[in-house]
């Protein structure tokens, strides 16, 4: 599997092909799907990200704490 970035980039290039409209239909309905693809595989490898990401809170006594980042937090 390729990383995120490397997948992002060839997402772009596919996108890109695809808005020339220049393509047999054929070429395009397969780049389509491609993009599709790789676009669920980009979501699950931001899924996981996302889990991974915790916060730390100091607690009153100086210890820290581990807790999930809850997106809302961030918007």
């Amino acid at each position: 599997m390729a990383d995120f970035e490397t997948m992002m980039k060839e997402l772009e290039n596919i996108t890109k092909k695809l808005e020339t409209g220049d393509l047999p239909l054929d070429e395009a309905m397969s780049l389509f799907e491609k993009g599709v693809k790789l676009t669920k595989e980009c979501t699950g490898l931001l899924d996981k990200a996302q889990q991974k990401i915790v916060k730390i809170t100091e607690m009153p006594d100086g210890s820290a704490k581990e807790e999930p980042f809850a997106v809302e937090e961030i918007e």
